[in-house]
């Protein structure tokens, strides 16, 4: 018998043969207000809606930064991106520095049966590709962004795909065929859609479904969002299919906020009632849809305490049975004590960001934040606004940081600084710079073919 299926045999002994699927499902630059089950009206998610109706709704979910690469670094180490230089977006050799640790890795040594799907992100050297960090399947591109009718960057393991006719259905179809393929032995499946990051690509009988929507990005983005909710249930119907939906632990964010100010390459996404935009630290960048689903475990519910995309690493590997080591040094909570209502109490005290001179601090309903002017001002590409003096929101009573607070609560602007000082001081110097402007990496599959059909 080969090791690897040995070491399966051992870890299905070691854990239990009823361990959980893990299904994590990314969305990129969405709308924190563009999908139903937070009243989104003009682009229906009925796929979400039903995942998010029959799961665990968060209604204070958040991701660790307002950038794509950073959250996904975060999401799969279970540390805060900032503890290892990851905190812009990479390009050229950079990537997920190899020291850290993978939750892919972490649950193929237990036993788990390791896909990946759709955008990478996290660096395109050979050491630092998706085969090299835990996964052992991979169909989809390693760079930031990419058209989604050009085959051009898609590979399959390390191989080009030749043909690709919409790439959020091919992501969808790829998923199903995992999902399938896998029955019988616990997998995870992290599926990263690039849906609906830019280029603006859409289906034509797509666009035609929303041909009511008279502005032409709004259009173009509801014809994708509701592409990736379509294959969401696609994905969902294949559990149900296969007799595995029960035992499944689902769990779904967006990477980051909307892009909606002039500074960022804009996708028609909607963050309401949230101020701000993806690439700032205010409600609107860091604020996402966030839903937990595992029929098996969990009863549908609203869960109003702070959630953070770190906590889906360590759920994750709890639901396995995997003990978390203390090398790892993971950052997130297991939230499936506090969802079955084991554990009344919340699972963060606080939680902290830093983006370049952007930061902030939230405890309970205080928010202490500065935050990217251009947010303010709309000053446009190649202006660089400054970053704002030292703000505090309560978001109890203001969600959409209207009123500052800090000239009136100067002994809680004193205590969440010195709190978000002492956290910082754990933290390191970014490994490189921010780049400017989106800077979610070259688009290799970006051709007059791919614009052209993008464009009908």
């Amino acid at each position: 018998m080969k090791l690897p299926a040995l070491l399966v045999l051992l870890a299905a002994g070691l854990f239990g043969a009823d361990r959980p699927n893990i299904l994590l499902i990314v969305g990129d630059d969405m709308g924190y207000a563009d999908v139903g089950f937070h009243g989104c009206k003009d682009i229906p998610t009925p796929h979400l809606d039903a995942l998010a109706a029959t799961g665990v709704r968060f209604t204070n979910g958040y991701v660790t930064g307002p950038y794509c690469s950073p959250t996904r670094a975060a999401l799969l180490t279970g540390r805060q991106q900032t503890r290892f230089g990851h905190e812009f977006n990479p390009s050229g050799r950079n990537g997920l520095p190899l020291s850290e640790g993978t939750l892919p890795g972490r649950l193929r040594e237990a036993g788990y049966a390791t896909g990946m799907v759709g955008k990478w992100h996290l660096g395109s050297m050979p050491e630092q590709v998706p085969q090299r960090r835990g996964f052992t399947d991979f169909y989809g591109f390693l760079a930031g962004a990419h058209s989604y009718f050009d085959a051009g960057g898609i590979l399959r393991g390390t191989e080009p795909v030749k043909e690709l006719d919409y790439a959020t259905d091919a992501f969808g179809r790829e998923a199903v065929a995992f999902v399938e393929r896998n029955k019988g032995q616990p997998w995870m499946l992290y599926l990263a859609f690039n849906a609906v990051h830019t280029p603006m690509d859409a289906t034509k009988e797509r666009l035609e479904k929303f041909s009511a929507i008279k502005d032409k990005t709004r259009r173009t983005y509801a014809a994708m969002m509701s592409a990736m909710d379509e294959n969401i249930g696609k994905v969902m119907q294949a559990l149900k299919a296969s007799g595995q939906y029960d035992n499944t632990l689902v769990m779904f964010i967006s990477d980051n906020g909307g892009p909606t100010m002039n500074g960022v390459t804009v996708n028609g996404s909607v963050n309401a009632p949230l101020r701000g935009s993806k690439r700032t630290t205010l409600e609107g960048g860091i604020r996402v849809p966030f839903v937990v689903s595992w029929p098996a475990k969990l009863k549908p519910a609203a869960f109003a305490p702070m959630a953070v995309q770190l906590d889906l690493h360590a759920t994750a590997l709890a639901a396995a049975g995997v003990p978390a080591k203390a090398e790892w040094k993971l950052e997130g909570v297991d939230l499936l004590p506090f969802l079955s209502g084991e554990n009344k109490t919340a699972p963060h005290d606080a939680l902290y960001w830093r983006f370049g001179e952007q930061m902030a601090i939230r405890q309970g309903d205080w928010k202490l934040v500065r935050y990217d002017t251009n947010a303010d001002t709309n000053a446009g590409k190649g202006k660089k606004a400054p970053v704002s003096s030292v703000r505090l929101y309560d978001l109890a009573a203001d969600i959409h940081e209207d009123k500052d607070l800090a000239a009136e609560h100067q002994d809680k602007v004193k205590e969440l600084q010195a709190r978000w000082d002492e956290w910082n001081k754990t933290n390191v110097k970014p490994l490189w710079g921010s780049g400017g402007g989106d800077n979610d990496g070259p688009e290799p599959g970006v051709t007059k073919k791919g614009k052209k059909k993008a464009a009908k």
